[in-house]
């Protein structure tokens, strides 16, 4: 029997903003960049330079590779902040909060988190570049059960290998996925008709 596939953190927060985005990033291996990608791979700069701070009383570790055995997670933290024995991880983005997908990927680093270091982590941060706030979030049984059970979904798609169907709806305009997804060509009643009429003949049905 081969082993279960490992889900990488950054893979949940794909998830819940899109499941055929997770599964043609982390299944097919498809990726595009575009100027939200390309802002966030900039706004990171200072974290991905793993160099470890001293700062107003606590440490704050950067860039720190994360695991769990139990989940079958591996990833990394864009920061830890540890002060008087406390552990916090902080996630960084570049723009403003949309939704909870930032607050499940940050869950499941405190997750891997307990795991290695054997510690109750009840919350930690997001920091809002776009905004120049941090957010806390709670690691409430509700928040760490729906991260569990995207795990679950994204090793499924993995194993199974479907790809799920386009949403074709607002979410697909700012995706850098969007010329791999093709949303109204998949998501369409008759897809043979629509390819036809739209890429082969270059009109509208």
């Amino acid at each position: 029997m081969s082993p279960e596939p490992i889900v990488l953190i950054s893979a949940i927060e794909h998830f819940a903003y899109c499941p055929r985005q997770c599964a043609l990033i982390h299944c097919d291996g498809v990726w595009s960049d575009n100027a939200h990608t390309v802002k966030g791979r900039r706004a990171h700069r200072r974290v991905d330079s793993g160099q470890h701070r001293h700062e107003r009383g606590r440490h704050v570790l950067r860039a720190i590779p994360l695991w769990s055995e139990r989940l079958g997670l591996s990833g990394r933290a864009d920061a830890v902040e540890v002060e008087h024995g406390t552990v916090r991880p902080i996630e960084y983005k570049s723009g403003v909060r949309h939704g909870a997908t930032a607050d499940l990927q940050l869950c499941a680093q405190a997750l891997c988190l307990e795991e290695m270091l054997q510690v109750e982590i009840p919350y930690g941060f997001v920091w809002y570049g776009g905004t120049r706030r941090r957010v806390r979030v709670d690691f409430t049984p509700a928040l760490r059960a729906e991260v569990q059970d995207i795990i679950f979904q994204i090793r499924q798609q993995m194993q199974t290998g479907v790809l799920p169907g386009a949403p074709n709806d607002k979410r697909c305009k700012e995706c850098q996925l969007l010329q791999h997804c093709l949303p109204k060509l998949t998501s369409a009643p008759n897809r043979v008709n629509h390819y036809l009429a739209n890429v082969v003949f270059g009109c509208d049905t």
